[in-house]
């Protein structure tokens, strides 16, 4: 599968998480059916799965086998929209648990099947696709007609507090996606990626099977488990998600290379920016901005705070941000203010944020940012992960765990103040002619102890990897209880990207999160 085709069949998953459209709505059942177990039951753990998932990357990558038929492979959208589950076919539904999981159907983008088990009491019991599962509506399928055998999709999980809305999703590749308590869809995250933004193919690793250990009656926390596998590599990996305000997923990953990887993608995310304030490239729409993620957060090893406004690049863009021991970092949606974007039917203002928190040290490597360029909001364009610096090789086992929070506000945030809006425009004075081109930065800081400071005292420290700084200023701005810093850049005559840098100092110390961006000189610099 193309990377453009994987993408707009993660972003149809943003899709099923809206409250206005829901995919596989729960219809009324007056009774619960069991569901069909396959085979008998296996003795199963994380370190059998492990185990398995060393011995597989022993042995050459076997692409995934069987078939779907055809009238499944060209479900549209509309067709594939409904085809609804049925609630009284939902994992647990009465079983008196806080959890239950519904099973998505093959077709449109998601047409390679998936195992599904249930572990319960350390036994692992595989579950039959049954056609009765689902009301295939105006979906022209038969479910007479359809193979015994024809598998699943994924599968989503809700929670005792809305058995409508689902929690978390696994669908497509190795994608997921969750929600936070304004129970929104938005961005989403990958078991792994591999050679991502290179001048080749990207490979993207399956999850192929799945395994949803039935929690206790009190418990609110699900387990999930996974096995992935590619031509690279093959993982095992554990999911312990627990529902709340700021959903939170406990990941454990272990990878057993089949060849030498040249870029391996830790704890990747994936989103979408099409236009923003700051970014008005693509802004071909009725709307003021459109976008899943703002920005890319950054809590380096030595603490220090970064922020980098995102963008969508007329050409592929790829940074690197070296560090060792990085103590998070993550896509943000910062700016929550609904008229800003104006959209009243997916609601971009209430999309998570997603931050990644490394367990244990993760020794020396990059946070690695790719940025694509998009004219279309059902394309995700930016993908950031961590990158270590020692290339994985076969025969290894490579052990990373990580927390995952998915929501409107992230577990840990800067003391210092920070960026709440990045705008950018055509340099010069107003009312005096230009003489020549440069390019205008406003950043508004807020936060921290900016509130309460002599704000007329606080100072920018600006650097550019080229180009003239000039007419420059920071200076308080009531409207966010912060300051406002300004400044043109006056770029050279190269067209490369020029890197840019700024934070505020107060009594000599920095009092605000470090901005940085990436700005690109247009060719045609009329002033």
């Amino acid at each position: 599968m193309k990377r453009r085709d994987l993408l707009k069949a993660s972003a149809a998953l943003a899709a099923a998480g809206f409250p206005a459209m829901p995919l596989w709505a729960a219809s009324a059942a007056s009774a619960v059916t069991k569901l069909k177990p396959l085979g008998a039951p296996q003795a199963f753990d994380y370190a059998w799965l492990k185990g398995q998932a060393r011995a597989q990357a022993g042995h050459p990558y076997q692409a995934p086998v069987g078939d779907i038929p055809e009238e499944v492979k060209k479900l549209d959208w509309d067709q594939f929209q409904s085809i609804q589950y049925r609630e009284d076919h939902a994992l647990w539904a009465n079983d008196k648990l806080r959890f239950r999981a519904r099973f998505f159907h093959l077709g449109l983008y998601f047409k390679t099947p998936v195992q599904i088990y249930e572990v319960n009491g350390g036994q692992a019991q595989e579950l039959a696709y049954d056609p009765a599962m689902f009301d295939y509506g105006k979906s022209g399928l038969h479910p007479d007609k359809l193979p015994k055998d024809l598998g699943f999709a994924g599968f989503r999980i809700n929670y005792q507090n809305d058995w409508q809305r689902d929690i978390t999703a696994f669908l497509g590749a190795s994608y997921f996606r969750a929600v936070g308590g304004e129970y929104q869809y938005g961005l989403s995250a990958r078991g792994l990626a591999i050679d991502t933004a290179l001048p080749r193919p990207e490979e993207f690793p399956l999850f192929t099977t799945y395994w949803l250990e039935r929690p206790a009656a009190s418990s609110n926390r699900l387990v999930v488990y996974a096995l992935l596998d590619s031509p690279s590599v093959t993982g095992a990996y554990r999911f312990e998600i627990q529902p709340g305000n700021t959903l939170t997923m406990e990941v454990d990953a272990a990878l057993y290379p089949r060849k030498a990887i040249e870029r391996l993608g830790i704890a990747p995310l994936t989103s979408m920016f099409q236009c923003g304030e700051n970014d008005r490239r693509a802004a071909n729409d009725w709307r003021p901005e459109i976008h899943d993620s703002d920005g890319l957060q950054i809590q380096r090893g030595n603490g220090e705070w970064i922020w980098r406004p995102l963008v969508n690049p007329a050409q592929l863009r790829f940074n690197v941000f070296q560090d060792e021991n990085p103590r998070g970092f993550g896509l943000l949606q910062r700016d929550r203010n609904f008229d800003h974007y104006q959209d009243d039917g997916i609601f971009y203002d209430r999309r998570p944020s997603l931050w990644v928190e490394p367990k244990s040290g993760w020794g020396k490597g990059s946070i690695q940012l790719v940025e694509i360029p998009t004219e279309d909001e059902t394309f995700d364009n930016i993908v950031a992960f961590w990158n270590p610096d020692s290339k994985p090789q076969p025969g290894q086992e490579l052990l990373f765990a990580y927390r995952l929070h998915w929501g409107a506000k992230m577990p840990a945030e800067s003391p210092l103040a920070h960026v709440v809006a990045t705008r950018t425009g055509q340099g010069g004075i107003v009312g005096i002619p230009r003489t020549h081109f440069s390019w205008r930065f406003a950043i508004d800081f807020a936060g921290g102890k900016l509130a309460q400071m002599d704000r007329s005292k606080v100072k920018a420290v600006i650097a550019v990897s080229r180009g003239a700084v000039e007419i420059t200023s920071t200076r308080p701005l009531d409207e966010v209880k912060g300051c406002r810093t300004m400044f043109d850049l006056k770029p050279d005559a190269g067209n490369a990207p020029i890197d840019l840098r700024v934070y505020l100092t107060a009594d000599g110390r920095q009092a605000s999160e470090t901005w940085i961006y990436q700005w690109t000189p247009p060719a045609d610099r009329k002033f």
